[in-house]
């Protein structure tokens, strides 16, 4: 899996999950049951997660949509600069 983004914004949680189901690319909030841990506070981001294969087209959405400084880095490289 793709890690796509990471946020504590549901309104961007769900604009993000419409323009993937729209594309046909499916994807995973992950964490969205941590609030239980952290006493419904929004301290732990909300991932959305994409297939591998799916990556790429999926980053291009969400760049087409306006929403690329949004994005999780690309690769190691990049998240370690």
């Amino acid at each position: 899996m793709h890690d796509l983004i990471r946020t504590n914004d549901p309104v961007l949680i769900s604009f993000v999950e419409s323009l993937m189901r729209d594309a046909g690319i499916g994807c995973l909030v992950a964490d969205s049951g941590m609030s239980i841990l952290e006493g419904s506070v929004g301290v732990i981001p909300r991932r959305i997660l994409v297939d591998e294969d799916s990556a790429l087209q999926a980053r291009r959405i969400v760049i087409d949509a306006g929403l690329e400084n949004e994005l999780r880095p690309w690769n190691e490289r990049d998240e370690r600069s």
